[in-house]
């Protein structure tokens, strides 16, 4: 995503020797006959001035061209409108300027906050649908896409969820040509080739396509929400095809041009105590397709993801000092990991199980847990109405249980 014009981000030798000596040795008779392999004569004149345009017309037809042409007229560039934040209109005081009635009208228009990519995946029910990722269309006012061939349109958020970074909007079909179709994520291998399609640093770069590889088929990352908060673990495909703000949300296609994933995030530095950086190359994040088709359907259908929750506030045994941990806690020292409940809500599923305020959950359904985003991630794999085991220290013995995740975090106002 390309925000506020701000970039942001949450061999060859070897190459190049064995395609050098593929060309002496298999080219000798060209060069030694002076003509090229469809009969065009090279001009090798040494006079003054004769430096011409070789008429040897080279075609190409390969996979990664075709896999462009098949997909290219369904991604689009995704515009973020929002209204001016007053305190950048007062930019013009601070340097000498003035504030007039027409700096406030003009902070009342919509401005361009932010730019991504998206990807036309159906057109049904008179419209067609573009997924792209939350982070891209969040706080809009109002949401622009722009076709390849440039034709711009006015969409309309169907569902978002902040969870996976997913998000569905849609636009009027009559000008939609082609739409991209899915593929089975859990069938890619590593090391085949991936090629992503977007709008890197924005529109004036639509449909730039770059291609690389599958560096990783399931590779866990830490999601946080727009406040910062980790809210759990997600896994994802990793790349080294170029990936940079304004690629999100575009699709990570195979090499027979099926979307394997939405383009979501990339490192693009390290940050260190010491305060340098490394900069990093080739570390692009994908959502697998499986997922995302799960994930759209339900925001389809509903507009949104009901996820169950468990009636608590929490907080990771990492926090807690040690004196805590046995004076409060009473935890015997070789439990090292865990998530304390600072508060049970009454009548919520881990009250009916008989969990209580101080209690160190240790395991949920079957996995252990050291930490909030542990327990988030497990959490969220399962659905309002399943029951699912837990394991969990009470005045410092260790207890099993089962809770029926009977409610969601809509009903009980509660993220867990």
């Amino acid at each position: 995503m390309k925000q506020n014009g701000l970039v942001k981000t949450a061999i060859v030798a070897l190459v190049a020797a064995v395609v050098g000596g593929g060309v002496v040795y298999g080219g000798t008779n060209w060069l030694n006959s002076g003509s090229s392999p469809n009969g065009s004569v090279v001009n090798t004149s040494n006079k003054s001035g004769s430096t011409k345009v070789s008429n040897v017309k080279v075609t190409t037809n390969s996979q990664v061209s075709k896999v462009f042409n098949h997909t290219k007229n369904a991604v689009v560039s995704v515009v973020n409108l929002q209204k001016q934040n007053q305190s950048e209109t007062g930019l013009s005081e601070f340097f000498g300027g003035s504030s007039s009635t027409n700096d406030k009208s003009n902070s009342d228009e919509l401005q361009e906050y932010s730019e991504g990519s998206g990807v036309i995946y159906k057109k049904a029910n008179d419209k067609a649908y573009i997924v792209t990722n939350n982070h891209v269309v969040s706080g809009s006012q109002k949401i622009e896409v722009i076709l390849s061939d440039g034709t711009k349109l006015t969409a309309k958020k169907v569902g978002a969820d902040s969870v996976t970074d997913l998000a569905v909007l849609s636009i009027d079909p009559d000008k939609v040509t082609q739409v991209a179709s899915f593929g089975n994520s859990d069938n890619i291998k590593v090391g085949e080739p991936a090629i992503a399609i977007g709008s890197p640093l924005g529109s004036e770069y639509a449909t730039s396509v770059t291609q690389g590889i599958i560096s990783a088929k399931k590779r866990n990352v830490t999601v946080s929400n727009e406040s910062g908060q980790a809210t759990g673990e997600a896994t994802v495909i990793q790349t080294d095809a170029a990936i940079n703000p304004g690629n999100s949300g575009g699709p990570l296609l195979n090499i027979q041009g099926q979307i394997i994933g939405i383009n979501s995030m990339k490192l693009s530095s390290t940050g260190s105590s010491s305060g340098s950086d490394t900069s990093i190359e080739g570390m692009g994040f994908a959502i697998p397709s499986n997922e995302v088709v799960k994930i759209i359907d339900q925001l389809v259908t509903n507009g949104k993801i009901t996820r169950p929750a468990l009636g608590v506030t929490m907080t990771d045994l990492a926090n807690i000092s040690a004196n805590q941990q046995k004076s409060i806690l009473k935890l015997p020292s070789d439990v090292t990991g865990g998530v304390v409940l600072m508060s049970v809500k009454s009548g919520a599923p881990a009250s009916n199980a008989g969990l209580q305020k101080y209690d160190v959950i240790t395991a949920i359904g079957g996995k252990k847990v050291t930490s909030s985003v542990d327990l988030r991630t497990e959490l969220y794999n399962h659905a309002v109405g399943d029951k699912v085991s837990v394991k969990y220290y009470h005045n410092g013995q260790e207890k099993t249980g089962t809770i029926k995740l009977s409610k969601s975090s809509s009903q009980l106002n509660i993220t867990e």
